[in-house]
């Protein structure tokens, strides 16, 4: 097992604890630190799939419970693991949202078929990120009698169901000013480049026959199923580098001597902004229908899943970078940044409804390097998310987003930009 108490303080600099709101989210994370690195690796070493986090969910509730968050449900009652946290005056005209997730996803061990539940995108930190920043911005509002509410949202199976878009459209984000979370990573990012995505399921329908006797009175459904692999293999060549069409055949037949009459296919579509996810969606459906065409199946498909590119505020992410900054770290230049390509996330659809940020942190180091760690979804990156290194991490990055909410609290001027930005951008 894992150390469960590291060192977490960082080498501030009196910019940081000058300040006395920052020295009292501080001294609150701090303080909570060992209870939360043993949140943390409890979530890790019980890894949960989406929609069936339920000790993840238990334990995190009942961690809020004791710190004097109260507890309710999500509006979307299909979502049994998700929770919103409040604390702060309900009645306040100012609310803060944060997120925290908790799923962990299939990954196949190295050098075997067999496969695991792991937390391969270190969801145990982005658990806890949410906590502590939530338990940062209690001790504030608490000190120094500030007018505002806190609301954590948990959200459940970000990796497969997309929790968070069914929140939003069920109400749960309604009302809230800004929401902002974090996502560890093996590189510091403010300007996180997720891709926006839609997934689709296609289907053919052919004709079975046996595929050594009567193969003529077949209808492969095999064969179209393939074609639409060749097909979008043959289109990457006229795409652009920082998009992406990817999947896999579910189901490709029933036995190797009888001519498929079924197969099911899963297809992601991912571009930088969605309306170049819509364009590849056009090109994707004409390879499904000739692959219908020249085989003679019938096909069926059914997009769904659509997760938008994460819309960053400059205005809270500038101050997220200087309260990073004033905690010791130093941030690439926002081109730099913006070369990283990364996945998608449900948050994305988030930041296009409330002002919202999404910053990586770095699990690796704390020295703003680049980690050659292979990527997230590895074995070696669930490994790294219950390192004390990676603790540290996130209770750095913890604080200042918990420092971004400060701001927008002491600030009305600064939350006036902020939904000024918001408000100027053209989806």
């Amino acid at each position: 097992m894992v150390q469960s108490h590291p060192t977490t303080t960082i080498n501030s600099g009196a910019a940081w604890l000058s300040n006395k709101y920052a020295k009292c989210i501080d001294e609150a994370i701090e303080a909570a630190s060992q209870e939360l690195r043993s949140l943390s690796l409890k979530i890790h070493e019980n890894p949960e799939l989406g929609l069936k986090e339920f000790k993840a969910h238990a334990w995190l509730t009942e961690y809020l419970v004791s710190k004097g968050f109260t507890v309710g449900k999500s509006a979307a009652l299909e979502l049994e693991t998700a929770f919103i946290a409040q604390f702060g005056d309900p009645g306040s005209k100012l609310v803060i949202g944060l997120c925290s997730e908790y799923d962990a996803l299939p990954l196949s061990k190295p050098g075997s078929t067999e496969q695991t539940t792991s937390h391969a995108c270190a969801h145990n930190l982005i658990a806890i990120s949410g906590v502590a920043a939530a338990l940062g911005l209690q001790a504030v509002i608490r000190q120094f009698n500030l007018p505002a509410q806190i609301k954590l949202f948990g959200t459940p199976s970000e990796e497969q169901d997309y929790g968070k878009v069914t929140m939003l459209n069920a109400g749960d984000f309604d009302g809230v000013d800004v929401c902002m979370m974090l996502h560890g990573a093996n590189a510091d990012v403010i300007y996180t480049p997720f891709l926006a995505l839609e997934k689709v399921t296609v289907e053919f329908f052919g004709k079975a026959s046996h595929a050594s006797t009567t193969p003529w009175e077949g209808i492969n459904a095999l064969d179209a199923a393939m074609q639409v692999y060749t097909g979008i293999a043959l289109m990457r060549q006229q795409m652009k580098p920082d998009q992406r069409v990817h999947g896999i055949i579910e189901v490709g037949g029933q036995a190797s001597n009888i001519i498929p009459q079924y197969t099911k296919s899963l297809y992601r579509v991912r571009a930088p902004k969605d309306a170049q996810v819509q364009e590849l969606k056009k090109r994707v459906n004409a390879i499904f229908k000739a692959a219908a065409r020249s085989t003679g199946c019938e096909v069926k498909f059914h997009w769904d899943g659509h997760l938008q590119d994460i819309l960053t505020n400059e205005q809270l992410v500038m101050k997220f970078e200087k309260w990073m900054n004033t905690q010791g770290l130093r941030y690439a230049s926002k081109a730099q940044q913006q070369s990283k390509l990364s996945g998608s996330t449900d948050m994305g659809n988030i930041t296009h409804a409330i002002p919202g940020i999404h910053p990586m942190f770095n699990i690796i180091n704390l020295e703003g390097v680049d980690a050659p760690s292979g990527g997230l979804h590895t074995v070696e990156f669930a490994t790294a998310a219950a390192t004390p290194v990676a603790h540290t991490a996130t209770l750095r990055a913890s604080k200042a987003l918990a420092m971004t909410g400060v701001e927008c609290i002491l600030d009305p001027e600064f939350l006036r930009r902020v939904k000024q930005e918001f408000a100027s951008h053209d989806d």
